[in-house]
C-alpha cells in the first residue's frame, strides 16, 4: 500500500522538472502546461505499466516526449485542413470591409438612377417585395414594375462596374 503513496508523491516532487522539459519542447508556456498536466494524467492513469526500482523521472520524460509527438503530429495534420486560429479570429473583418466597400458603391449608383427605376429596385431588391406587392404599392402594371427593374438593375450593375 506504501506504493501508490510514493508514487504519486515521487510524481509531485518531480513536477516542476517536468514542466521545465515540457517548456524546452513546446517553447509556449500554455503548451507546456498542457502537457505537464496530460503526462501526469496518462502517468496516474497508467501506473502499473512503471516498475518500481526504475527511474521515474525517465520513465515521466519519455511519457512526456510521446506525448509531444503526438500533439505536433496531430497539429501537422490539422493545420493541412483548417486555418490558423489567428486568420479565424479575424476572417470577418476583410469581408465586412469588403462589404461596406461594396454597399457604399451600390449606394451611390443607386442615387444615380432614375426616380422610377430607384423605387423598383429598392423595393424588390432592397426590400424584398416581391413583383406583385411593389406593382400594387405603386399602383403599376407588373410588367412595367418588371421592365423597371431589369433595366435599374442593369444600370447599377454597369455603375457599379465602372467604378
Amino acid at each position: 500500500m506504501d506504493q501508490p503513496l510514493s508514487f504519486e508523491s515521487d510524481l509531485a516532487a518531480l513536477l516542476p522538472r517536468l514542466r521545465r522539459f515540457a517548456h524546452a519542447l513546446s517553447r509556449n508556456s500554455a503548451d507546456a502546461d498542457d502537457l505537464t498536466q496530460a503526462t501526469a494524467e496518462r502517468a496516474l492513469r497508467n501506473r502499473a505499466q512503471w516498475e518500481p526500482g526504475t527511474r521515474l523521472d525517465s520513465w515521466l520524460y519519455r511519457i512526456m516526449r510521446n506525448l509531444w509527438i503526438d500533439t505536433v503530429r496531430a497539429r501537422g495534420r490539422r493545420d493541412k485542413v483548417e486555418a490558423p486560429a489567428e486568420l479565424a479570429e479575424r476572417l470577418g473583418e476583410d469581408s465586412a470591409i469588403e462589404a461596406s466597400i461594396d454597399l457604399k458603391r451600390v449606394m451611390a449608383a443607386m442615387q444615380r438612377l432614375p426616380e422610377e427605376q430607384r423605387e423598383v429596385v429598392s423595393l424588390i431588391l432592397v426590400e424584398g417585395f416581391g413583383y406583385r406587392e411593389a406593382a400594387e404599392l405603386l399602383e403599376l402594371p407588373i410588367g412595367t414594375v418588371s421592365s423597371r427593374l431589369v433595366r435599374g438593375r442593369t444600370a447599377l450593375l454597369a455603375m457599379v462596374g465602372e467604378q
